[in-house]
């Protein structure tokens, strides 16, 4: 591995400012900007330098504060949540992120994996990288989405390096590499555009060229998928293939239809009709932080920069307020916190500027027809749409595992870390060997 020589090659003072700086907040040049002038004109090239996390503790007071001097709306006027976060249950978690909360917490959790940091197309990029004690174990690349970060796959680390402790076989074993996403968490935030699944899937690749592996898997849901698929499509030496648990598979004439809110096109099966509901649900009711973000990202950036209330319940809302309702409080906040100190809810949003008029779903708008590498799907019941087998296999040429299971939503590996390691083990299986 390349990570311990290239490491040693990084000046002490330098990493020594880097362990005690580089968690403030990733400046809109990348963490080097927290450097003096000096040491941040220095050429980085391909170095890999060791990340720590320390966020001082007047950045939680001023968070508490803020929270505090909140400034409520008046009450929503249905008994539902459809109007968006009800305001007596979203005070409470409010109430306790305020008081309660403790991101110290998931700081030390953080900290105890191997962390990274490099310089790919000019942008620093953020890692956590934690090698399996089997031999021979398949290096996968996973890539999280909005509004998600690392801290969603923390649960399937220890499942899939250690697959032994968790009901799998040592051949089923995994070397992790989990980045943050250009503008998100500790990685850089762009200061030009052009940071679509494109390239972010070709700075992917420098990075798995960049830690020696000639040969790897990757993974993605949510944004997460069409990077992976943006991998795939591009084909880079070494990458075996891409598990998604947000296939690209609707058809153009579903999509007219749902784009135009016409109704469903004639013929569809049940679980095709299924879909084409769960997805004009979604489109008339449920989408419409990804329109705002998608054409405006600067203007609500600046509601989302200025209050964490506000990033707070922007968040909560996705999916139908999934992650209030199916996971864990502190693992929401835990997320929410770590966008609020990084300050990174504007240049994530960009990602949707970045793609506007691209769905992620939209098998012609992710070019799934010039995929030939192997695919492999997890439908998960609670995602914005249950994918139907028929409309994967004709987006997929090359779909080699296909699997719907009854557990788990659209973060799945937050949700279900289990059921999602027991799929990606499944997936891969037959490209572990050596």
């Amino acid at each position: 591995m390349t990570i311990r020589k290239t490491s040693e090659t990084v000046d002490r003072n330098r990493r020594l400012l880097l362990l005690g700086t580089a968690a403030m907040g990733i400046a809109a040049t990348g963490a080097a900007s927290l450097l003096p002038s000096q040491v941040a004109a220095a050429p980085l090239g391909d170095a890999i330098r060791p990340f720590h996390v320390h966020v001082p503790e007047e950045q939680l007071v001023d968070l508490r504060r803020r929270i505090a001097a909140t400034r409520w709306p008046d009450q929503e006027t249905v008994d539902d949540g459809s109007q968006g976060p009800q305001l007596a249950k979203f005070q409470e978690i409010i109430r306790y992120w305020g008081t309660g909360y403790d991101w110290r917490k998931v700081e030390a959790r953080l900290n105890a994996l191997p962390m990274f940091l490099t310089q790919i197309d000019g942008i620093d990029i953020h890692f956590i990288h934690v090698k399996s004690r089997h031999p021979n174990a398949l290096p996968l690349i996973v890539t999280h989405g909005w509004p998600g970060s690392v801290i969603e796959q923390l649960n399937v680390i220890d499942p899939l390096t250690n697959p032994t402790a968790h009901g799998g076989q040592a051949e089923d074993a995994f070397d992790l590499v989990i980045p943050s996403m250009p503008g998100f968490g500790f990685s850089g935030r762009p200061n030009d555009k052009g940071w679509n699944p494109d390239r972010i899937a070709r700075a992917w690749a420098e990075l798995m060229k960049r830690l020696g592996y000639s040969r790897y898997v990757a993974q993605g849901g949510d944004w997460g998928s069409p990077v992976s698929s943006a991998m795939a499509r591009q084909a880079p030496a070494g990458l075996l293939g891409v598990h998604l648990n947000l296939p690209a598979t609707l058809p153009p004439d579903v999509a007219m239809a749902l784009a135009g809110g016409s109704p469903a096109p004639e013929g569809l099966s049940a679980k095709e009709r299924a879909a084409f509901d769960s997805l004009d649900v979604f489109y008339k009711k449920h989408r419409a932080y990804g329109v705002i973000m998608g054409t405006r990202p600067q203007t609500i950036g600046y509601a989302l920069t200025d209050s964490p209330v506000g990033l707070a319940a922007w968040i909560l809302d996705h999916n139908n307020g999934e992650p209030a309702r199916l996971l864990d409080r502190d693992d929401v906040l835990d997320d929410i916190t770590l966008y609020w100190l990084t300050n990174t809810a504007t240049s994530a949003a960009r990602i949707y500027w970045e793609t506007a008029g691209q769905s992620v779903i939209l098998s012609a708008a992710q070019k799934t027809s010039e995929i030939s590498l192997p695919v492999a799907i997890t439908v998960f019941p609670g995602e914005v749409y249950r994918a139907p087998e028929t409309w994967a296999r004709r987006a997929y040429r090359n779909l080699v595992y296909f699997n719907e299971v009854d557990k788990g939503g659209h973060f799945a590996a937050w949700e279900q870390p289990e059921l999602f390691s027991q799929e990606i083990r499944a997936a891969f299986r037959p490209l572990c060997q050596p």
